[in-house]
């Protein structure tokens, strides 16, 4: 009688090891210890819980819909691209208003200068500056960056009746009144609303 013995069970390999085949060798029984390798199939009753048969979750599959799957969210803006946002919109409001200093000297001063020349009878030469000027600050007022030519010439206003009483005070030893520094802080806050306001795209 041949028994052929795995090592599924470790204690039969131990009992027919220890009795070294002698032992039963009288009898007509050889025995022969077949190892598996070094892999092992797992129990049943050690890896997985044994359940009731009429337990549901074991008879009965699940013919439901397959959950929905959440759409995903749309993308956010990270902190630094709000950041960068907010910077650029900085500039851009720091570009304009040094925009409207700039078209303010060449329009005052250049007006300034035709005034010096003819009034003041100072030559063609200082007229003729001041033309040059004025023509430069036609040429300023296309750099800014609203693409709207009556929203910046109207802006402009504003800065032109700022601008000229501080020419005036600079050059000229003018000392305005207090309705004209409220009158010029009315005009500077229209300038703020016209250029700056927040507007829907």
């Amino acid at each position: 009688m041949d028994v052929l013995v795995n090592n599924a069970g470790y204690g039969y390999r131990s009992a027919v090891e220890e009795g070294e085949d002698e032992a039963v060798a009288p009898l007509g029984i050889t025995a022969t210890v077949v190892e598996p390798g070094a892999f092992r199939t797992a129990s049943p009753s050690r890896t997985t819980p044994r359940r009731p048969a009429g337990d549901a979750r074991t008879t009965t599959p699940c013919t439901g819909p397959s959950p929905a799957i959440p759409p995903r969210p749309p993308p956010t803006s990270t902190p630094s691209q709000v950041l960068l946002l907010v910077d650029d919109g900085r500039m851009t409001i720091l570009r304009s208003l040094l925009l409207f200093a700039l078209a303010a000297v060449a329009e005052i001063g250049g007006a300034w200068l035709v005034w010096q020349g003819v009034r003041e009878h100072r030559g063609w030469l200082w007229a003729g500056a001041g033309v040059i000027a004025l023509g430069a600050y036609g040429f300023v007022a296309t750099l800014q960056p609203d693409a709207h030519f009556g929203r910046i010439l109207a802006a402009y206003g504003g800065v032109f009746v700022a601008g000229s009483l501080v020419w005036a005070m600079v050059v000229d030893g003018f000392r305005p009144d207090r309705f004209d520094v409220i009158g010029a802080l009315v005009c500077l806050a229209g300038v703020a609303l016209i250029m700056y306001a927040p507007r829907s795209a």
